[in-house]
This record gives structure tokens, sequence and C-alpha cells, in this order.
């Protein structure tokens, strides 16, 4: 048996998993194993966790400082022990430098790796002493742009930040420095929780268990999550209230808003877990739903959470770059599968497995999905694109591409499907204002992390003429 504290032997397995590409932190920090651990240390598993993700690129330079030979190639699972326990040392101050170190040693010496957990001890006390003795640590804020001066270079918000430098350069050169600097502290804070309740008295039902919610920043219906874990409770369980980030419901919102009339027939083209396809649903009550999803096990997933529509919705196991032209939708929501650089705080791994020349595949694909929508909708139907994309690639130039390939269709402003939610009530005070601020010349709506209260997003409507 492992002599190593329940919260980070579960980091520890998580990062290990995700190291290897073999599935997402937030997917992990959800199972059945880590729900069994007491709120404590569930929390900490979490903290541990998305911590060493978000930064570990500077906590793997400053591991190197200490390393006889910087540049040698480590074992997997001596690398992730340095990096939780760097983690423990530069940024979590309340837990004592023995306990972060101990369990760290355990952790490779569990693997088998007992020469290296000499090394693992040797680096750690080393990096300890110097922390404790420094007058100003370079990593001890979480929050190191409030600490010192602001970086000059794409380069400097990278190491400062933790983020690959490829992608820091991008934003710098399409955003501009400051700009860049706010995406970038973005992705290093712990997101907002943010829920959607399927019924009001559900709000009543949270507070009654002692659970603080507050208003959402954007959607009269949206509310941020202040504190508690309402996983484990019974409106979670049975659906009354679900997590949902509030960009994400705002998609389905503008979908739901966009269209000049009644729709009877529309389509999620990319359904899966399925929060926007609820949203449609509650909005356009006398629509047939058709909602796709590529991968079998997510599809299955999928059914079981839109079983409660009956048979207003269809579930389809398929490519919705295969849409046949002859479905006749009224409307088509494609929240496309992207790169996702704007959820970087709620899924920081992103940042370690995302390659420059992944964006090609995203992009060709991107175009065949909303190709095929454009195709699949009536005369007059209208098609919402939506990423969570910053990249240029997925958005703007994807949309000039299509719009190109199909002249017989435009881009609408997403202006007037603003003002129909505000004047339906279902806008947050001020929010008409903020979004409006947010369009691009074209009428699509960017929302950017550090100047929104949610995900990046991109946003925008295409219309049918033909």
């Amino acid at each position: 048996m492992i002599n190593v504290s329940p919260a980070r032997l579960a980091a520890y397995r998580i990062l290990l998993e995700v190291e290897k590409g073999q599935a997402h932190s937030d997917e992990l920090l959800r199972t059945r194993s880590v729900n069994r651990m007491t709120p404590v240390d569930r929390n900490l598993a979490t903290a541990l966790t998305l911590g060493v993700l978000r930064w570990q690129v500077s906590l793997d330079h400053a591991v190197k400082e200490f390393l006889a030979k910087p540049n040698a190639k480590l074992d997997v699972e001596v690398r992730i022990a340095l990096r939780l326990g760097a983690l423990q040392l530069l940024r979590m101050e309340r837990i004592p430098a023995h306990a972060a170190i101990t369990d760290s040693v355990e952790l490779v010496k569990a693997k088998g790796h007992s020469f290296a957990a000499r090394m693992v001890n040797a680096v750690l006390r080393k990096m300890a002493a110097k922390h404790a003795n420094a007058s100003a640590p370079e990593l001890v804020s979480a929050e190191p742009a409030a600490a010192k001066p602001a970086s000059s270079t794409a380069a400097e918000l990278a190491l400062e930040f933790a983020h690959p430098a490829w992608l820091v350069e991008r934003w710098v050169a399409q955003h501009g420095p400051e700009v860049a600097r706010e995406i970038c502290a973005h992705g290093q804070q712990q997101s907002a929780i943010h829920l959607r309740l399927a019924f009001s008295a559900a709000e009543d039902e949270l507070a009654a268990e002692g659970f603080k919610i507050g208003r959402g920043a954007l959607l009269a219906d949206a509310r941020t999550l202040l504190a508690g874990d309402i996983v484990h409770t019974e409106a979670f369980s049975e659906g009354r209230v679900r997590i949902q980030d509030e960009g994400s419901q705002l998609v389905a919102e503008l979908a739901g808003a966009c269209l000049a009339k009644p729709a009877k027939k529309i389509c999620d083209a990319c359904a899966a877990p399925g929060g926007k396809t609820l949203i449609l649903a509650e909005r356009l009550t006398q629509a047939r739903i058709v909602a796709c999803e590529l991968s079998a096990p997510r599809a299955e997933e999928l059914a079981k959470r839109l079983a409660q529509l009956g048979k207003r919705v269809e579930c389809r196991t398929m490519d919705a770059s295969l849409l046949a032209a002859t479905e006749d939708f009224d409307l088509v929501l494609v929240d496309a599968p992207c790169s996702g650089t704007g959820t970087l705080g709620r899924n920081p791994e992103i940042r370690h497995r995302l390659r420059l020349e992944d964006l090609p595949r995203q992009v060709e694909r991107q175009r065949a999905i909303l190709s095929a929508s454009l195709s699949a909708v009536r005369k007059g139907g209208r098609v919402m694109y939506s990423t969570c994309s910053l990249e240029r690639e997925e958005n703007d130039d994807v949309l000039a591409a299509v719009l190109a390939a199909h002249p017989t269709a435009r881009q609408i402003p997403l202006s007037a499907a603003i003002d129909a939610l505000e004047a339906g009530g279902l806008l947050a005070p001020g929010a008409a204002e903020r979004l409006t601020g947010s369009l691009t010349p074209e009428g699509a709506l960017r929302l950017m992390p550090g100047a929104s209260p949610t995900d990046g997003f991109f946003v925008a409507l295409l219309e049918r003429v033909d």
C-alpha cells in the first residue's frame, strides 16, 4: 500500500493519464473514485491536478535549475512527481514542505524508481530551501502580473503565465500584448462554475441545502455557484440543475432567438453533451430536434440525457458533415469541434496537447460541417456557427471560405438576436450593451477571456438565401 495522502495519490494518477493522452482532467476529476473522497481531499486533488496543468511550463522551468543534468529526459512518473512537489512548494503556501516532498518521493518509489526517488528528494529539498530564503520568490503569487512589472515580449508572457510560446506569439500578433496578457491571466485562474436551472424552484432547493448562488453576468437564467459542491445533490443528479458555462448557454439562447418565425425542424449538429440542445428545446417549444454526435459512446450518453424530451428529439450517431441537402431544417446549430483555446482556464491540458499543425485539420472539418449544414437548411433557413477557439483560422477564415463556396448564403449580424433576447427579458442588466460592444464589424460575436466573464467564444449567423 502506498503511504501517500489520498488527494496527492488521486492527483498523481489523473496527471499520469492526462500526460499519456488517455483522458481529460475534468472527466477524471468526476470519476466515482474521486467522488468517494472526503470534500477536503477532493478539493485538494482538484487544486493539485489543475494547478500542475496550469503551471506546468513554469514548474518544469523551476525544476531544471536543480537538476544535475538539466536537459536529461525524465520518466513520466518522475516528471509528474516533481511537478506536484514544485507546485506545492512554490504556489501552495499552506502545505508543509515536508509533506509535499515526502509524498512526491513515495510516489516515485511506488512506481519502482528507487534511484530517481533520491533525486526527487534532493531537488525538492533544494527548491524548498531556496524558496524559504528568497526575499522575493519568483513563483509565489498565483497572479504574477500583480506582483511584478508587466512582461514586454511574447516569450516573457509565455514564461510568466506558463503558456506555450508559439500560442502566446499568435495572440500578441493578432490581438496585441495587452489582450494577450488578459487571455493568459484568465487561463491561470480557476474558472467560475456556471449553472443552468431547469426549474426556477431548483435555486430555492439549492439555497435550502446551504449553497451560495449568484446571478449570471449575461443571462437572466444563468447562475454562478459561489460556494459548495452540487455534484452530489439530487437536483444535479436528476437534471434540475446542470453545470454549463454561461458563454455556452448564450450560444444556445442566441440560436433560439435568431429566427423570424417559429421553427418546425432544427438540428444540433455537434450536440454532445447536450446542454445546448436542452436550451433549444426549452426556447423552440414547437420544433422537432435532430441531435447529431459522431462518437458512439458520447452519442449514447447524449440519448440518455435527452430522453426527457421524448419524441421531440431524434438522436443520430453520425458525422454532421454528411447532413443531407434534403433535410430542410429551419435552423442548424454548429457548435464545431475546435482547438478549445478559449477554455484554457477550464481545460488547462489543451495548451500541452495542441500543436500548430493541428489547426489545419480542425479547419478542414469545420468547413465540411458548416458547408453541409448550409445545404441542409431550407431557403431562408439559418445556420449558427460557434467555437470556443480564439484562433482566426477556425473562426473568421472558416466563415470566409464557406461563404465563398456558397454564393447564395450570407452572414447576418447578431445584433437582432441580441435585441430579441433583451426584449424577451432573457439578458442580465447591462448585458445587451456588453454583447453589442463585442460584435465584429461583420456582426459576429467574439467573447474574449479576461474581457468577458465566460470562456472564449466566437459566434456567427449565416442565412441561406437561394
